[in-house]
């Protein structure tokens, strides 16, 4: 099959597709061997947010959606970057509200949702540019 300039993928693509996915095995991995692995492995964990974890480790199956759809270079790919952006910032806000109301928290939870917030908005804005208006179907 002849590869014509819509169906070539950029260094961009590739990165994006690549973040998005490795992010989601990542968090896929952290947050399964917490809510299902040893006891012990939870405990070493501390005080963590169960509804800021249940919300990441559900978000990860949508990450390797999201950076397939990326890399196949569908609209669909930059919609869910925008949703998973939006939510985690939504999820985020809680979370400061948790901690405002003396909630039990780990700093580093702090940072992993900042981390989180600004890929995710990072690679929206990435994914709407190349993506939404390109003509090619959602999926």
């Amino acid at each position: 099959m002849k590869m014509t300039s819509q169906n070539k993928r950029s260094a961009g693509i590739w990165i994006a597709g690549f973040v998005a996915i490795a992010f989601g095995l990542l968090t896929l991995k952290e947050g399964g061997l917490i809510l299902f692995g040893s006891a012990q492995y939870a405990k070493a964990v501390g005080q963590y947010v169960p509804f800021v974890l249940w919300f990441n480790f559900i978000a990860g199956f949508f990450y390797i959606l999201a950076g397939v759809c990326i890399f196949r270079q569908r609209r669909a790919g930059a919609i869910l970057s925008m949703l998973i952006a939006v939510l985690t910032v939504g999820v985020f806000g809680a979370f400061v509200v948790h901690i405002v109301l003396d909630g039990a928290y780990q700093q580093r939870t702090l940072i992993a949702m900042s981390v989180r917030s600004v890929v995710w908005i990072i690679l929206a804005v990435f994914a709407h540019g190349k993506l939404i208006g390109r003509g090619n179907g959602i999926i």
